[in-house]
């Protein structure tokens, strides 16, 4: 076994009943750190090789959304599921402690991984628009998340961190917005739904260290604004859901319904691995996939 591998930081991160609380009552939770800074470093060391499309396990992310030479730079750099192309970021994602804590806040039986997200937003990056992820599963049964959002960078106000909207998860669903990336106004649906729900919309800053970020209800509403700073804000975020997630019998997402098998609903943990249950129960290849006992083709 690789000797960085082996010798990777045991912090485990653990929900404290007032970050519970805080979840269900603002629709996020803050955390100053929910995984090691050791482990945060090393994912951040592969973020130049796959973006530059030099992936470790010799496998293409599921959605590669930014490229050097075709892509407009001040556009954020996102791939998803990058877990199956790079172990490092697998060693974030499919942590067991974070599926734990996914599953206390959505009150499920166990957590599957529905996709991550490896992001990337440079000095200058324009905004995301203000979302709610849950409008991006309807392919899944139940149609809802709880999302792990990871500090690989120090974040800050200005320098294009993430922002929720608090109460936000207690709106009607608006289903997906019209520009996601790069838009002008980021917060034109987002006026819009709090316009129909009669509120104020009172946005909170997630400002934390390396290893630290956030938890947060796929119907909270987030986005973030530009990059204003000198240094890139680097993230990866684990979207969660119940291990007992199937596919949808009658809506089709035209990247992940490619999982689903003719005349079978569920899912395969190859592809949307359980990360933890109340019984113990973990897809087990992730051990030793994660400490590169085996690769995609092991």
């Amino acid at each position: 076994m690789d000797a960085a591998v082996s010798q990777r930081p045991s912090h485990r991160f653990e929900l404290t009943d007032e970050q519970i609380a805080s979840f269900h009552e603002d629709g996020f939770v803050i955390v100053d750190r929910i995984v090691d800074p050791g482990l945060a470093s090393a994912a951040l060391a592969r973020f130049e090789p796959m973006f530059s499309g030099t992936f470790e396990t010799g496998l293409y992310p599921d959605e590669w959304n930014w490229r050097p030479g075709r892509d407009d730079p001040s556009l954020t750099r996102q791939i998803c599921n990058g877990w199956k192309s790079d172990r490092d970021v697998a060693a974030v994602v499919l942590r067991e402690d974070v599926g734990q804590a996914c599953a206390t806040l959505g009150g499920w039986p166990g957590t599957r991984l529905s996709q991550d997200n490896v992001l990337w937003k440079p000095p200058g990056g324009r905004p995301l628009g203000f979302h709610q992820d849950a409008a991006y599963d309807d392919w899944a049964v139940p149609a809802e998340f709880v999302s792990c959002w990871v500090a690989l960078d120090r974040t800050t106000a200005g320098g294009g961190t993430l922002e929720f909207v608090a109460g936000s998860h207690r709106w009607r669903s608006w289903g997906m917005i019209e520009e996601f990336h790069g838009p002008e106004d980021p917060e034109r649906d987002l006026r819009k739904a709090a316009e129909l729900e009669g509120v104020e919309v009172r946005k909170v800053a997630v400002e934390v260290p390396p290893g630290g970020g956030a938890f947060h209800s796929g119907r909270t509403w987030h986005g973030s604004g530009r990059n204003l700073g000198s240094a890139p804000r680097r993230t990866l975020v684990a979207h969660c859901t119940t291990s007992e997630a199937r596919f949808s019998s009658h809506e089709v997402g035209y990247i992940y319904s490619r999982y689903k098998r003719f005349g079978d609903d569920s899912m395969d943990e190859t592809h949307f691995p359980i990360t933890w249950r109340e019984d113990g129960y973990r897809s087990p290849f992730i051990r030793p996939y994660v400490d590169r006992e085996i690769g995609w083709g092991g």
